[in-house]
């Protein structure tokens, strides 16, 4: 089991898939006063039923906050609330898990498409980090410590190999996503650029693949469950100092190319 001491955490799109399996597993890593923000659009929907009851098995640790990362206004009032139940240790882990796909080529993706999908996978973390980076400051002056770590103050964003310009040619032909690689593309982009502003303040950033997942977006025929996946990313995660500031990797640490 990943060694993850980050007090207090924030997930994305934490009501299915990847997002649902990290507060899973991160509820089994006991810390003192741990607190997970489970982030999701609806959390009284019918697709929230198994988050609702993991926070129902672990009302001290599990909080659900509705946040929806295509609405600038639902993200400023997630920050107000998760800022309030924070006290004054700060958030130590932010992961930008939340996205959406489109298939198509470029000839058959629409404008709607890729506004769509640049709205909740580009603005959407640029959203997000900007709203809840002060209480990542806060963290980060409170851990009296050098150096970045997640249980630090960090910055994940969940990215995929299909934004690799070096791999995609060989994925592309078999699944062809256009405004999903072009987003992911530029949420790498926002990786490195917030790994170069965020640096003086020891706020760790880096972009993480998770391989290719049996989730809703990965489809049935993907190559790992969400298990594998997530056991991988957190493994990854717990190790990662200033030497990964604005890295590219994937769920077993490898770096990938840009």
């Amino acid at each position: 089991m990943a060694a993850i001491k980050a007090c207090n955490i924030l997930i994305t799109g934490a009501n299915r898939g990847l997002g649902l399996e990290m507060v899973r597993q991160l509820v089994e890593i006991p810390y003192p006063n741990r607190q997970i923000f489970a982030c999701c659009r609806d959390p009284d929907g019918p697709k929230s039923k198994d988050l609702k009851d993991l926070a129902k098995k672990h009302p001290n640790v599990v909080k659900l906050i509705r946040l929806d990362v295509a609405n600038a206004n639902s993200i400023k009032e997630a920050a107000k609330k998760v800022g309030s139940l924070l006290g004054k240790n700060g958030l130590n882990l932010l992961v930008n898990n939340a996205g959406i796909t489109a298939h198509g080529n470029m000839l058959t993706t629409s404008a709607e498409d890729m506004h769509s999908v640049f709205n909740t996978n580009v603005m959407g973390p640029f959203t997000v980090i900007k709203e809840f980076i002060p209480y990542l400051r806060t963290a980060a002056k409170a851990s009296g410590t050098p150096g970045m770590s997640c249980n630090k103050a960090a910055i994940i964003n969940i990215s995929t190999i299909l934004a690799s310009m070096t791999c995609v040619g060989e994925i592309y032909p078999h699944w062809t996503a256009f405004s999903y690689n072009v987003s992911k593309a530029a949420l790498n982009m926002m990786t490195v650029l917030a790994g170069m502003d965020f640096k003086p303040e020891e706020i760790l950033v880096m972009s993480l693949h998770p391989g290719w997942v049996q989730t809703d977006l990965g489809g049935e025929g993907a190559m790992i469950g969400v298990k594998e996946s997530v056991e991988g990313m957190l493994r990854v995660i717990s190790g990662l100092t200033e030497k990964q500031q604005g890295a590219y990797m994937d769920y077993t640490g490898k770096t990938l190319p840009w």
